[in-house]
């Protein structure tokens, strides 16, 4: 049911439009925020308005930054032979938190769509191919997601690549540490199969 104050409706409206946010979230929020203190709203206005206005994209890799190039860009201890493709900046940090990974990052903001009108010109690709130009890069890892978009791209990317000489490598596919089969969705399952190694 719609709230008879619009400027209500109008709130709760907005937080549904949020990813992973439905009505019944996007209510909760919106009441709580009405709730809370002036000064909840107050700082939480500013702050979604200060990283607007200050968050960029990094023009080296394209990862999120407030200062180019990025931090990881930056760093000399970072192994610049070696780059990590993802399709989005939260991807670069779901890689970052294991703790295994001290190459660099390139990231495509997005990935390959045709049915929503996604091709290579609106993916941060041209950039990547610049970079192999410049720098010295003996392997690139191939982290899109394991959707049928992500695996499309990781195909697009490493038939353009191979020609260059680059090692190209793929995240491994497979059963998550503790996954029962039964449970396993089909597409996954087939992955896993196809990735198989010897034992």
């Amino acid at each position: 049911m719609k709230h008879p104050i619009k400027a209500v409706a109008r709130l709760v409206a907005g937080f549904a439009r949020l990813p992973g946010i439905g009505a019944k979230t996007a209510q909760r929020l919106a009441f709580y925020v009405l709730s809370a203190p002036p000064q909840v709203a107050h700082d939480l206005a500013r702050t979604l308005v200060e990283a607007r206005n200050t968050i960029k994209y990094c023009s080296h890799c394209g990862n999120l930054t407030d200062v180019d190039s990025c931090m990881i860009c930056n760093d000399p201890n970072r192994d610049k032979h070696l780059i990590c493709v993802v399709e989005q900046p939260r991807d670069f940090i779901a890689v970052e938190k294991t703790g295994q990974f001290n190459g660099t990052y390139h990231v495509l903001q997005g990935a390959l769509d045709p049915m929503e009108g996604i091709g290579p010109e609106e993916l941060n690709i041209k950039n990547l191919l610049q970079r192999l130009q410049t720098e010295t890069v003996t392997e690139i890892i191939l982290a899109t997601n394991s959707t049928i978009e992500g695996d499309t791209t990781a195909m697009y990317l490493s038939r353009l690549l191979k020609p260059l000489g680059v090692k190209i490598t793929r995240l491994a596919y497979g059963l998550p540490v503790g996954a029962d089969l039964e449970y396993t969705d089909q597409y996954t399952l087939i992955k896993a199969l196809q990735g198989r190694v010897e034992v």
